[in-house]
């Protein structure tokens, strides 16, 4: 039995997730927004019931089993947590912090039987579904390098708000970065271990964005990850010593560009958009692998090709895990077991907050999972101490 869904979030990715869940045969029962003009607005444009810019008013919504959270990173900690303590199922965006993403990670250890992850949807691409197979079926030989390229226009919104905030979530390493730190990780069944990296800020002020206003989050992002040891029990076990380099680059009005590389000692496989390319050793040039299927319609605004494709595929898997059960609530984890978890987001949140601590200092920094909730008197105990000092 499918759950009836409340999506939390006004913007371009909740404006296609919810035709994408109505074409699955879920019911989209009730819609938040920041306020009720948003809400109202875009209730009408997709008719749903029921809006509301009160996040309880969807929690506690009779209908609602399911809840998808697409909106500012501060907020998602707050509402996934308070979600999964209600008993709903959640899926949601990344959190702003790593501290943010060890609370989710305690609430969802805390309520087993509830759907939790974190909605990733390159793990879904098809592309990326078979690019992690052949790994595993040996197609590149021993996997020694990955890289990551990803280019386009400008992630700042039309007026300032969380996007211009690095310490809101704003950002290409953010916003973009982590996504592909997610998926090298699926990818090679490795987690990074060191990171080096640097980011920039170009534009920090433009014709919407001006005055006592700066924009602090990057627009341009590079990052190395040393990759070891086995992720959480999934992926090719082979990615061991494998170094992995990231780049990043929003100063590129027009097309979109993105693909990701892996080569090992007898080949390389290459995703371009929705596209799988490989090539062997000794080969005579690229052969395709698997094109782009154009099951999701045309490219959205503001969503990128591979992320609508893998947004329609993980709508798919959803449905898949719920459909099957008597009870609106239960779900098979068989269909989303490749989905990211929650520990798999504080994992990438801590390695986001490691490339940015390298930026910093200029230096290797090591990746370490926080494995308590720090103590929030920390940092003033810390500036008192030295202030006495």
């Amino acid at each position: 039995m499918l759950p009836g869904v409340g999506v939390f979030g006004t913007g371009s990715t909740a404006r296609v997730l919810v035709p994408l869940l109505r074409g699955e045969g879920f019911e989209v029962r009730a819609l938040w927004g920041r306020s009720e003009e948003e809400a109202s607005s875009l209730a009408q444009e997709l008719g749903i019931p029921f809006h509301t810019s009160q996040s309880d008013d969807v929690l506690l919504h009779p209908d609602v089993d399911l809840v998808c959270i697409y909106i500012s990173p501060p907020l998602t900690r707050q509402i996934a947590v308070k979600a999964l303590g209600i008993g709903k199922n959640v899926v949601c965006e990344k959190a702003a912090t790593a501290v943010d993403a060890f609370k989710m990670v305690t609430a969802a250890r805390y309520y087993p039987q509830l759907l939790s992850i974190v909605g990733n949807a390159l793990r879904f691409l098809p592309a990326f579904v078979a690019m992690r197979q052949l790994l595993a079926e040996g197609y590149v030989g021993e996997l020694q390098v990955c890289d990551a390229r990803v280019y386009g226009p400008s992630l700042l919104d039309q007026s300032y708000g969380w996007t211009c905030e690095e310490l809101m979530g704003g950002g290409g390493l953010h916003t973009v970065g982590s996504t592909l730190v997610d998926l090298l990780s699926h990818l090679t069944g490795a987690r990074a271990m060191r990171v080096h990296g640097l980011l920039r800020t170009f534009v920090r002020q433009n014709g919407a964005i001006r005055g006592i206003r700066r924009i602090t989050s990057d627009d341009f992002c590079f990052f190395q990850m040393l990759m070891g040891g086995s992720g959480s029990g999934r992926g090719t076990g082979t990615g061991s010593g494998v170094c992995c380099t990231v780049t990043l680059n929003f100063n590129m009005p027009g097309a979109f560009v993105h693909e990701v590389m892996v080569v090992g000692s007898a080949g390389r496989l290459i995703a371009r958009g929705t596209e799988l390319y490989g090539q062997r050793n000794g080969g005579n040039g690229e052969e395709l692998l698997l094109g782009d299927s154009g099951g999701t319609g045309q490219e959205v605004k503001d969503v990128p090709m591979p992320h609508l494709r893998g947004l329609g595929s993980m709508v798919t898997a959803l449905k898949d895990a719920f459909q099957a059960q008597e009870e609106r609530r239960s779900w098979a984890r068989g269909p989303v077991a490749m989905a990211s978890t929650f520990e798999d987001g504080l994992y990438v949140q801590t390695v986001v907050e490691a490339v940015k601590r390298s930026s910093r200092s200029g230096e290797w920094e090591s990746v370490e999972v926080m494995t308590q909730e720090p103590d929030p008197n920390q940092n003033l105990c810390e500036a008192l101490q030295r202030n006495k000092n």
